[in-house]
């Protein structure tokens, strides 16, 4: 096992850099569509709408597949590099999941506090920047923990792009050692920690927004 960690700690570092930038694309991805969503002008909307059900209603890996094979072919000749690849691909998919969520967190804002801030004659970007989105983002949090944990488990397909990411370097250690039971019950035991950071984190996010709230409300 000592001989075998470290290497499997090289497409973890792979897959952690991979998760990290997906992420970050997915959260823009998913607050841009939900602002097209919610738009007053039409083709906006229809844009919005698009996007969410094309990324959610097709899977993952032919959208990677699609990303990596077909882009270099007439008429696109656009080829992306397999990191790019898989940071574009998963951000893609999971930001219309994101954006879902964001859309129904949105929703559960009390229609009173849309009216309060009305009243106040607060502008639309303040009302959302200071009213609805804090508000907002305590239901989403969860979810989006979760979403995030799938997006986690999601980056071992990109091993079938070339990637040597986690699961990449496992499949490669099983055929050179034929150690099947410790390797992979080690890459399951390294892809459950890094899911348990991730939820610790998100927990730290979930508490800080909380405190923020209340205080906000004693003011």
């Amino acid at each position: 096992m000592r001989e075998l960690f470290p290497l499997l700690l090289q497409g973890t570092l792979v897959t952690i850099g991979i998760a990290v930038c997906s992420t970050l694309l997915a959260i823009a991805m998913a607050f841009a569509a939900t602002a097209a969503r919610l738009a007053p002008w039409a083709p906006l909307r229809w844009i919005g709408n698009v996007y969410v059900e094309v990324f959610r209603g097709t899977s993952l890996l032919v959208q990677l597949f699609w990303f990596f094979f077909v882009l270099p072919l007439p008429p696109f000749h656009l080829e992306l590099a397999p990191f790019t690849v898989a940071i574009v691909g998963l951000g893609l998919h999971y930001g219309a999941y994101g954006s879902e969520i964001l859309r129904g967190a949105l929703r559960s804002v009390p229609g009173g506090q849309f009216e309060a801030a009305l009243a106040l004659n607060l502008s639309p970007l303040t009302r959302m920047r200071r009213i609805i989105l804090p508000q907002a983002m305590i239901n989403a949090l969860p979810p989006a923990t979760n979403l995030m944990i799938e997006l986690l488990k999601g980056t071992s397909l990109v091993s079938l792009i070339t990637l040597s990411d986690l699961t990449f370097r496992a499949r490669q250690l099983d055929e050179a050692t034929f150690k099947t039971a410790q390797i992979f019950t080690l890459t399951l035991v390294i892809y459950f920690v890094l899911a348990q950071i991730l939820v610790a984190l998100m927990r730290y996010f979930e508490r800080r927004a909380s405190h923020g709230m209340s205080q906000r409300a004693v003011r």
